[in-house]
């Protein structure tokens, strides 16, 4: 049963590598955006807000940890639990700007206001929040349910891991032989003869 518990880092590599990304993504591109006129307002590079601490740098922060740990989990359940992460810093990228007014005062926490045209508009709304938020919990989600299941491949894995702990407890029995005989075995001719009737 501990072995089920046991699982292999390729099982989440993929999810992981693309959590780590999009979690830096999250949590970096408010501050670089501007370089190339992707951005929210201040659009000045390396400008620190509380609204891009709470809605930007926190969730990718989240994400980018949970990717870490299912990328490096050998473990199940903590495997698991980085997903489970990653996902919720997904869902705040994606509701996290509605959510924050119901206990922050207009102004105080705010993401400020796209800085291009309509259509970039729209594509920083896209690339900044609710898209990333839904790709994060995209991919969160494909760890999970593959961190979940436990395959043919782990419960031969676990097999092979419970016979190799248990042989040193058979090693005393002579290799071909079988444990449940207590003796040798007389043969037929030297067998003691029945009494006679």
């Amino acid at each position: 049963m501990a072995g089920m518990l046991r699982v292999s880092r390729s099982r989440g590599a993929f999810s992981g590598v693309l959590l780590l990304l999009l979690g830096a993504w999250g949590a970096l591109i408010p501050f670089v955006g501007p370089y190339f006129s992707y951005a929210y307002k201040p659009d000045s590079p390396w400008t620190y807000t509380t609204g891009r601490l709470w809605l930007e740098i926190l969730p990718g922060a989240a994400v980018f940890l949970g990717g870490l740990i299912v990328l490096a989990a050998r473990i199940r359940p903590v495997a698991v639990t980085g997903a489970a992460l990653a996902a919720a810093g997904g869902a705040w990228f994606a509701v996290g700007t509605t959510l924050v007014t119901l206990w922050a005062s207009p102004g105080q926490v705010s993401a400020g206001s796209p800085a291009g045209a309509t259509l970039v508009k729209v594509a920083e709304e896209i690339g900044f929040f609710t898209g990333l938020g839904v790709v994060i919990v995209l991919f969160a989600g494909m760890a999970l349910g593959r961190l979940s299941l436990v395959s043919v491949g782990d419960a031969r894995i676990a097999d092979t891991t419970s016979v190799t702990s248990r042989q040193p407890a058979s090693a005393g029995v002579g290799a071909g032989t079988d444990s449940t005989e207590t003796g040798p075995v007389p043969s037929p001719r030297h067998a003691p003869s029945a009494p006679p009737s």
